[in-house]
């Protein structure tokens, strides 16, 4: 077990290094060496762990994804346990996606990164289409799961307007990414929220009991 836990320790090192190059000098400035000067490790450690550049990027595309399912399970177990709606969840889950902070602005950066470099490689654009296709079946699954208790009408088409939701906060969120100061973050959620809205129309029958 302790070798499994440093073996995960090292390469999250790694990524993490790498995450801070994209974010600080662009994609261009991954390197091996670069990577491994700014992780405080040897060449030959990075290359154990990595024997390729894009496997870096996979690892690290991997890691921010991974935080960001991560915050919004966190986000939803919340939501739950203090009986908000879906449509209130499904705003904070999004919101993850924007640039709003730091946090969100580096993994914007690396997202970025991707998507750029993905655009010339096939293995990166598979992943790039995997991911995406997994954040829009989480919000087909929220729209089922509101369709279920009443906050979206019968006979929506969650599948299409997941699509909808999400691609609305992609530009969303590069809009914040290019011009943060024309894109405050109340006007933000507040356009989430209209975009939601449309869709989550209804009132939870399970808030109707509370009552």
């Amino acid at each position: 077990m302790p070798r499994v836990a440093d073996h995960e320790a090292r390469q999250g090192q790694i990524t993490d290094a790498v995450q801070r190059l994209i974010v600080r000098d662009g994609l261009a400035a991954v390197t091996v060496a670069r990577t491994a000067a700014e992780a405080g490790v040897s060449v030959g450690l990075v290359q154990h762990y990595f024997t390729a550049k894009d496997e870096m990027l996979l690892a690290t595309f991997t890691h921010v994804n991974g935080q960001f399912a991560a915050r919004v399970d966190a986000l939803v177990n919340q939501g739950e346990a203090e009986g908000r709606t879906i449509a209130a969840m499904l705003r904070q889950a999004l919101a993850e996606l924007v640039p709003l902070d730091a946090s969100r602005r580096s993994e914007f950066l690396v997202r970025r990164a991707f998507a750029d470099q993905a655009a010339h490689n096939a293995r990166l654009a598979e992943v790039q289409r995997a991911t995406l296709a997994g954040i829009r079946s989480r919000v087909a699954r929220a729209i089922g799961n509101g369709t279920e208790c009443g906050e979206v009408d019968r006979g929506v088409d969650a599948a299409e307007q997941a699509l909808r939701i999400v691609a609305f906060t992609e530009g969303l969120a590069l809009h914040t990414h290019i011009d943060p100061d024309g894109t405050p973050e109340p006007t933000v959620l507040a356009a989430l929220d209209e975009q939601i809205g449309r869709v989550f129309r209804g009132t939870c029958r399970r808030a109707e009991r509370r009552r």
